[in-house]
């Protein structure tokens, strides 16, 4: 073989490997990319199920709050009328509950949120136990259901 036939011969070779290499690096490109869209698409997924936990974290607890509330009250009227009956395990199965949902909210909600909750909380409790406190018959200075 000559020259030229052996420079014709290693043309062709590199150009059927150029081919070859570059449709292989092409599909990694591709796959690579697909892989990357997969996993934006994932992130996205979370987020959103972040945001949809955090949303029904919020909701679960206005709802407790709202519930403690309302059966607080309901309370206060019936002490004032001299009696509590079913109201009173109301009030407790209400406290109990917006204690699980306070609690769940301390996995989820931001710290500012939960500063404010936090404070409510307390002073939901300390309210609940003045109305403990009276119902029982035992008040405390300051108590009163005015």
């Amino acid at each position: 073989m000559d020259v030229g036939s052996v420079t014709a011969v290693s043309v062709a070779v590199v150009g059927v490997v150029g081919t070859l290499l570059s449709a292989l690096l092409t599909q990694r490109a591709a796959d690579r990319s697909r892989q990357r869209e997969r996993e934006r698409a994932e992130l996205a997924r979370e987020c959103r199920g972040e945001l949809l936990d955090v949303r029904t974290c919020y909701v679960a607890l206005n709802t407790a709050t709202r519930q403690y509330l309302a059966a607080r009250t309901d309370q206060v009227h019936a002490l004032r009328r001299d009696g509590s009956g079913p109201v009173r395990q109301r009030l407790t199965a209400a406290r109990d509950q917006h204690r699980d949902v306070y609690a769940e909210a301390q996995l989820h909600v931001p710290d500012p949120v939960l500063d404010l909750a936090g404070q409510l909380s307390r002073e939901l409790g300390a309210v609940y136990g003045m109305v403990k406190r009276l119902d029982a018959g035992a008040p405390r200075e300051g108590d009163s259901v005015t």
